[in-house]
Parts: C-alpha cells; structure tokens; sequence
C-alpha cells in the first residue's frame, strides 16, 4: 500500500523570463511583460510530495521534520527573496520559467529522498498558474 505526504513551503522570488541569445523584440513576442528588464517577483507556493510504502517501524512514509528541514534547507534558504537569474547558480544559463524551476527543486531534492520512493513538485507561481513535475 502507497501514501503520500506532502509538505507545503512558501519563498519569495524575482525573474526576468527571456534568452540572451533573441532581439528585444522576440523576447516581448514570447514573454511579454514578464521580460521586464528591470524583473519581476512572485510570491510562490511549493508542496513536496513524497509516495510510498509506510514503514511498518516508523508509521511513516517520510518524517515530515526531515521533509520540512530538506526544504528549508535547499529550496527556501537558495530561493528566497533572491533574484533566480543573478541569485540563483542554476539559472545563469537557464530561463526561470515556472516549469524550470520545478525541475530545479525535484534535482536538488532527489537525492534526499529514499530512491524506492516517488518525488513530486508542485509549484505554485500564482494562485492560478502552477506547475507539477514528477520527475519524468
């Protein structure tokens, strides 16, 4: 039998959404405002969501202690308040997109979490726009 836990965090974040390597002009055609030279923030809404079996010690899938310090530790103290783009090593050749930095959060937190256990992000950008990533 299968449970997942999840465990919600919040962090606070600006970007700028476009590619060095296109004109002004193609990055407002894509990006539109959120290609503000002068960048922009959200405040974003995170739940980390592990699947698997309960251990039959524990009662547990994950401690959500251990759950709560891996985010704290990797995802909010690396994110939070800080520019994705100047800030933040993962996004100097990376565009900052919602589902980038989902990707970003599942890698650094993947190895943290027991291999035989499912790892899912879901980011929320905006109360309407969000983004989940199973790592496939």
């Amino acid at each position: 039998m299968n449970i997942t836990v999840s465990r919600k965090a919040h962090f606070n974040a600006a970007h700028r959404l476009y590619r060095k390597d296109w004109s002004m002009e193609q990055n407002d055609a894509v990006f539109g405002k959120c290609n503000n030279p002068n960048f922009h923030g959200h405040n974003y809404e995170l739940i980390v969501s592990v699947t698997g079996a309960i251990d039959t010690e524990t009662g547990y899938v994950i401690d959500t202690k251990i759950l709560s310090e891996l985010i704290k530790v990797h995802i909010e103290e690396a994110f939070d308040h800080k520019n994705f783009n100047l800030d933040v090593p993962e996004f100097l050749d990376l565009n900052p997109t919602a589902e980038n930095i989902a990707v970003v959060i599942w890698n650094k937190l993947r190895s943290y979490i027991d291999t035989t256990k499912e790892l899912e992000i879901t980011l929320y950008e905006t109360p309407r726009n969000f983004v989940t990533y199973k790592g496939n």
